[in-house]
């Protein structure tokens, strides 16, 4: 029963992603290095509203699934001006381990100002520091059952270094993200992406 409970809800959450096809706004980067299947973006600054899901026990499809549906609501006028506002893209799911468990931060680009969020959404809007990312894209659907191996083949790319150059990447062990870019309904040539917080960036010369 608990099973199907799981594929009813990664169902209604691949649904409410259907209108995410049309989202054509994205937060600005500089890629600072680059190798085969990985690399360095430079992060401007740039605000995001996120929906925190903890609970420990909850699956990374289920609390994406919840913390896309409060999102959805904002940007469909669940806000203090009741205003429509454009969806952005990447979908990004943080996960971070706690004693507790896993808890889980979905977030959302805004590329303009906002208006404040709905009380009852529990949502909260952040501004983000410019701030350096290692990047290792995937494709297929991100699920429960990839996501881990992914963000695993991230620190090995990165041990392996880029192209013989000498550089020393140190990244956040603390936590990772998924991130998700394309709707449902687009079942080919998917992109994913795993993302960990590089704590120092990099010199390029």
């Amino acid at each position: 029963m608990g099973e199907i409970y799981v594929r009813i809800l990664v169902m209604r959450y691949l649904s409410l992603i259907s209108c995410y096809v049309n989202a054509t706004v994205s937060p600005q980067y500089s890629v600072l290095l680059a190798a085969r299947d990985v690399e360095i973006r430079l992060y401007h600054e740039s605000s995001w509203i996120s929906a925190p899901v903890m609970g420990g026990t909850s699956s990374f499809n289920k609390s994406t699934h919840d913390g896309f549906h409060r999102l959805y609501q904002y940007i469909h006028g669940a806000n203090e001006d009741d205003t429509m506002l454009q969806i952005a893209k990447p979908i990004l799911t943080t996960i971070t381990s706690t004693p507790n468990g896993l808890d889980y931060l979905v977030n959302m680009y805004l590329p303009s100002k906002p208006p404040m969020p709905s009380p009852q959404l529990n949502l909260h809007i952040s501004n983000w520091k410019s701030r350096c990312i290692a990047i290792r894209t995937f494709p297929g659907f991100a699920q429960d059952d990839n996501i881990y191996k992914e963000r695993s083949s991230l620190s090995f790319s990165l041990a392996k270094g880029f192209n013989g150059k000498n550089i020393s990447v140190s990244e956040d062990k603390s936590s990772y993200s998924i991130a998700q870019y394309n709707s449902s309904s687009h079942n080919s040539g998917r992109v994913n992406e795993v993302w960990v917080n590089v704590l120092t960036c990099p010199s390029v010369h």
